[in-house]
């Protein structure tokens, strides 16, 4: 299974264009789950270390409707929208408290493969920062980060929506590093049999 995480608290850009990459992978064969940040209560880590002695997180809230699906994961898909040049604040909470899961299994990612979409207002608007940001997370969990490949879609999948979610379903550049990037996303699974 692969699930689709969504960071925009608007059901805008960001979550057309992720539904736009599970529906991909569904043609391709895989089975997808979509989460959303837009509506649920999750809170910021505390960094209390609760999680290190207890291997669970004290802050009892919507993160454990999703840290069942993570756990049933092979494939991740983490889409962001662009605030202040990076991820948004609702991305950065969500991995900030998977630190309870890893800290109950430090394998709990591990050989998982993991896949980065950034949607800015503007055409430089920080989507390579937030990919970035993305991958530092993968990297650090032992996600293995795929990108789209050299010429147009390197680190992952980007967006420019000029703030409208007209916009970014014109965005031919976006959607042509999108697709680059869920082919190599789909045939890295396929043929590692994840």
């Amino acid at each position: 299974m692969i699930v689709g995480i969504c960071g925009s608290p608007r059901k805008q850009a960001t979550e057309y264009v992720l539904r736009e990459a599970l529906n991909m992978l569904e043609k391709r064969g895989f089975k997808t789950e979509f989460f959303t940040v837009r509506g649920k209560k999750i809170g910021f880590c505390q960094h209390c270390d609760y999680c290190m002695k207890n291997k669970e997180c004290t802050v009892k809230d919507d993160m454990y409707k999703l840290y069942p699906l993570l756990k049933d994961a092979k494939g991740i898909i983490i889409a962001t929208p662009v605030y202040n040049g990076g991820i948004s604040a609702q991305i950065k909470a969500v991995m900030d408290r998977c630190r309870a899961v890893v800290a109950a299994d430090r394998n709990f990612f591990k050989y998982k493969v993991g896949m980065a979409i950034a949607v800015g207002g503007d055409r430089i608007g920080g989507q390579e920062l937030a990919i970035q940001q993305i991958i530092t997370f993968y990297i650090l969990n032992g996600i293995i980060p795929i990108g789209g490949g050299s010429f147009g879609a390197n680190l992952g999948a980007t967006f420019w929506s000029k703030d409208t979610l007209g916009a970014v379903k014109k965005d031919e550049e976006g959607f042509r590093g999108l697709r680059k990037t869920v082919k190599k996303f789909g045939r890295f699974m396929e043929k590692f049999e994840i």
